[in-house]
């Protein structure tokens, strides 16, 4: 069916719609929906809980939005919080505020500023993040990553009141790229053709191909320049 055929959903107030195949699915305010999601263009504003998977090729999420299946998208932005059940792919996604996935993430380009929770890979192209609160993920693959510490935002006083203990700081297991410039951030072991390691880092491994920085703050248990 040609997309100019496909009906509209909107949801207003307190309501509820059915999954389904759409051209421009439209809630605002308090809604569920049940069954799984197609749509060209997707906006959720309010509190929204979706049963199922969610697709589209442009998305926009405002408010508090839950997926309970996988999400699928083209370009993504968020302003709130935005929660996952399963796992989360698309070309961009821009982010104010929070993200949670309980599966792996899968982004071409992932840019903005709050926190973000990865239960399995975190496999990106580009990675520019600035962290108002924790960046959680098992493992992160990319071709580039950028990490920076934001203390001044709305997200950081509000993670701060909920949970202090949870300082604006990257945690993962292992993260391998041709490009890592990170701060704050605490992993077991990092991989890397170059390499910039900054404040506030605590790692018990670094392995470089081409070039290493480590900051004096810094505490790392170990640097090796590896393929030679």
């Amino acid at each position: 069916m040609d997309k100019h055929q496909l009906p509209d959903l909107i949801i207003n107030g307190v309501s509820g719609g059915a999954g389904g195949t759409y051209n421009n699915v439209n809630m605002d305010g308090v809604g569920k929906v049940v069954g799984p999601i197609v749509a060209r263009m997707f906006k959720g504003n309010g509190h929204m809980n979706l049963n199922d998977d969610l697709a589209a090729e442009e998305a926009e999420c405002n408010g508090v939005i839950k997926v309970m299946g996988n999400m699928r998208f083209g370009t993504l932005k968020v302003d709130g919080v935005l929660t996952v059940g399963k796992s989360f792919r698309g070309e961009s996604c821009t982010l104010n505020g929070m993200v949670s996935i309980k599966g792996d993430c899968e982004l071409e380009d992932f840019v903005g500023e709050g926190s973000f929770n990865v239960g399995g890979l975190l496999s990106a192209g580009h990675v520019d993040f600035k962290l108002q609160s924790q960046g959680k993920a098992n493992e992160i693959g990319v071709e580039s990553l950028v990490i920076r510490q934001v203390n001044n935002g709305f997200w950081s006083k509000m993670f701060s009141g909920i949970i202090p203990k949870l300082r604006p700081e990257l945690c993962a297991r292992t993260i391998e790229g041709d490009f890592i410039d990170v701060e704050y951030t605490t992993a077991d072991i990092i991989r890397g053709n170059v390499v910039i390691i900054g404040p506030g880092c605590t790692l018990g491994r670094v392995e470089y191909r081409e070039q290493i920085t480590v900051h004096p703050e810094a505490k790392v248990g170990k640097v090796e320049k590896v393929g030679e």
